[in-house]
This record gives C-alpha cells, sequence and structure tokens, in this order.
C-alpha cells in the first residue's frame, strides 16, 4: 500500500486575500481580461485593478494590454500544498507531517520556528509566495516578487545533536544539487558555506536554525531559497548590490513548475537529513567537492577574528574550508568568502 499523501493546508485558517487569488489566477502567463477576473474571483472591476497594482507594488510584472487584460510576465504554477503533497516521492511521504502554503509571511523559517518541534522522523514543511522579512545568512535580506521564488522551510527534529551538525548546511546543499539535477539543471555547484550557483552567479542559498537542548534532542529549521523567474529588472537591480544573481529561467528551465520543484526538495532533503543524523557529512563530502565552485581560487575569507586570503583547497571531512595561505593552510568552520578578481 502506497503512503498516502501528507496533510495539506493552504493559507491555514484564514481565507486567501483578493491579491493571492488574482495571482493565482494570473499565474498560467496568459492574458485574462478584467471583466473575466472580476466573474471568476466575485469581485468588482475596480477590486482587480486594485489588487493587480497591489501585485506590482510586490516586484511581480504584469503586462496591462487593451482589449487583452492582464497578463504575468512570469508566469508558472501558484503554490499549491495539495499537489506538492501529491507529487511528494513515495519512500518520502511518510516522513512529511503537513506541507502548508501560505500567501504572504514575514519569515517561512520564523513560522516554523514559533511551533513546537516535530516528531522524531517527520517534519513539516512551509512555503510562502512571498516574504516580507525574508532573511539569508548574517541577516541579509531574500528578495523576491510573488511567483518569483521558491521560499521554502522545513523543520526537523533529531533524536540527539549530530556529529558535524555545523557542516549540515553542506549536507543540504548536496540535497539541493540532487533535486536540480532531476529537473534537468546539470550545471549548478556550490559555494562554501551555503550557496549554489550556476555560472558563477547566485541561484540560491540555505539558512539554518538550531533549536537545541543541552544532552536532548535538536530541532533544525531549514530554509531554502531558489530564484526561479525573478526578471531582468529585478536580477539587475539585485546585481546593482554586488551580489551577482541568476534563476532557473535564465539557466535555461523553460517555465519550471514550482511545486515540483518544491516536491522535489522535500524528496531529497528528507533522506539527507536520515543519513546526517547517521553518518555526519561522510556521505556527502564526494558530491559536495565534485560541486566546489571554490577549488583553487583567490579568496578572502572573513570572520569575527578578522579577514584571511589565500587558495581555496575544498573542504576536510567535516565540513571546514581549507585555505593555503602565506602562513599555511588554515581551517575555517565558518565565515563569508569573496572570489578575488584574477590581478
Amino acid at each position: 500500500m502506497r503512503d498516502p499523501a501528507p496533510e495539506a493546508s493552504a493559507g491555514g485558517k484564514n481565507p486567501q486575500p483578493l491579491v493571492a487569488r488574482v495571482f493565482a489566477a494570473l499565474a498560467d502567463g496568459e492574458f485574462h481580461s478584467g471583466e473575466h477576473l472580476a466573474a471568476k474571483l466575485g469581485v468588482s472591476r475596480g477590486a482587480v485593478w486594485k489588487a493587480v497594482g497591489s501585485l506590482r507594488d510586490l516586484g511581480a510584472t504584469l503586462h496591462a494590454v487593451r482589449n487583452r487584460g492582464y497578463r504575468l510576465r512570469s508566469g508558472g504554477d501558484a503554490l499549491d500544498a495539495a499537489r506538492i503533497s501529491e507529487i511528494l516521492r513515495v519512500t518520502v511521504r511518510g516522513h512529511v507531517r503537513r506541507v502548508e502554503t501560505a500567501w504572504t509571511v514575514g519569515s517561512t523559517n520564523s513560522v516554523l520556528l514559533e511551533r513546537p518541534n516535530p516528531q522524531f522522523g517527520v517534519c513539516e514543511v512551509f512555503l510562502a509566495e512571498y516574504q516580507t522579512a525574508g532573511r539569508g545568512r548574517r541577516g541579509r535580506a531574500w528578495v523576491a516578487p510573488p511567483g518569483g521564488s521558491i521560499c521554502l522551510s522545513l523543520s526537523w527534529t533529531f533524536r540527539q545533536v549530530p556529529q558535524d551538525l555545523g557542516s549540515l548546511g553542506l549536507a543540504i546543499g548536496v540535497c539541493g544539487l540532487r533535486a536540480l539535477k532531476e529537473l534537468g539543471l546539470e550545471q549548478a555547484s556550490l559555494k562554501w558555506p551555503n550557496d549554489i550557483l550556476v555560472d558563477g552567479k547566485k541561484l540560491g542559498g540555505i539558512l539554518i536554525e538550531l533549536r537545541a537542548e543541552s544532552d536532548g534532542p535538536a530541532c533544525v529549521i531549514i530554509g531554502i531559497g531558489i530564484n526561479v523567474a525573478l526578471g531582468a529588472e529585478l536580477l539587475k537591480k539585485i546585481g546593482e548590490t554586488g551580489l551577482a544573481p541568476t534563476d532557473l529561467v535564465t539557466a535555461g528551465l523553460e517555465r519550471p513548475s514550482r511545486n515540483a520543484i518544491a516536491a522535489g526538495l522535500v524528496s531529497q532533503v528528507v533522506p539527507g537529513l536520515l543519513a546526517f543524523e547517521k553518518e555526519g557529512l561522510r556521505p556527502f563530502v564526494e558530491e559536495w567537492r565534485a560541486a566546489d565552485a571554490l577549488r583553487g581560487r583567490q579568496i578572502d575569507v572573513h570572520t569575527l577574528e578578522g579577514a584571511a586570503r589565500g587558495v581555496a583547497r575544498g573542504i576536510d571531512l567535516h565540513g571546514a574550508l581549507m585555505v593555503e595561505t602565506l602562513q599555511g593552510v588554515r581551517r575555517f568552520v565558518s565565515g563569508d568568502v569573496t572570489v578575488r578578481a584574477v590581478e
């Protein structure tokens, strides 16, 4: 007998706001007239016009053409908790208690941090179309318009704090690459400690937050952000901040299904967590090294103790970054890395 799909929930107990329903109606990327949308959603054309304006304010790119209506430029499927649950890998379903989607939250990680720890061996998955306070490492903002990205968080409880817990982000990075390869993206790489790159540009990132008890269980909240279809204007705007971004559409995937991406990520992360709990980073090391975007590059490593300069020499078996400096090979367990321009 196949495991039933996990419990699915869209928007919790609160009804979806009109802007979310207009977004879902436009998510197919086709033109829809204001009159058609108003009739379909049971509201006035003026209310539709205001909702379209709200979508634009959130960063969505819409085309408005006389006698044709509105079209969401980055058309794609709206997040659907039931659909994600349905297409999860069958062997994973028993480990996923609930998949939940929401129109907007401050941060998907924060939502799960406020909830009790899930039981051992099962997880909760939470996704949002839009985050008002999405964040990456060191409090950096994570910017994405509705429909433009995957903003996914997963909570998991380990019975005991596993070995190499500080390297969990590297293992999740490998899981992310596995999921993206199944979708047809072969050229992605990993930048220590938590970034997913394509052609040297940032496609996604991982943020892990820990809630642990002394000598007891440890709950991790794993946040994964993947740029799906940000659009040229937003890509340029983000690039002007000094971070070179990219998205799946730019990388060559034609209108990728965000529900399939979400299901693929969860289907890879869950078995990854089960393996990590037993063996730590060891089952992931070789795949990570094969995808290492820094190895052999001239880099600067910035830590709380200062900065170091040298050549990246890969990771050790515990996930530390090895850097060949003028003073010898140094080992870093945390920090930010910038690649130096070739002189």
